[in-house]
């Protein structure tokens, strides 16, 4: 199993942020992404994948459009939504999957 599966079989939250460098909402989520951790801190984990560099996990999660979150919780997607969602909305989207 690799570390990034082992990672999304973990019995918190994982938040996966697919993404690329040029994109422009990408860089509009990464605040948004830092204000949800400070709020959750431990209680889930936020990650980063490029999609350009990791284009077999785009194709295995079927990544058409950046940004994608995805959030996974004991090995399932329990939520996922592409484009800028605001922090309140990931924030509660988390605490509801607990």
């Amino acid at each position: 199993m690799t570390k990034f599966a082992a990672l999304l079989e973990s019995t918190e939250p994982v938040l996966v942020d697919f993404s690329a460098e040029w994109c422009g909402p990408c860089k509009q989520l990464k605040p948004i992404l830092e204000q949800v951790k400070s709020k959750v801190g431990a209680q889930a984990k936020i990650i980063k994948i490029d999609v350009d560099k990791n284009r077999s996990l785009a194709d295995k999660f079927q990544i058409r459009s950046v940004p994608t979150l995805i959030l996974f919780k004991g090995g399932k997607v329990v939520w996922r939504q592409s484009g800028v969602v605001p922090a309140s909305t990931l924030e509660s989207i988390i605490r509801s999957n607990q």
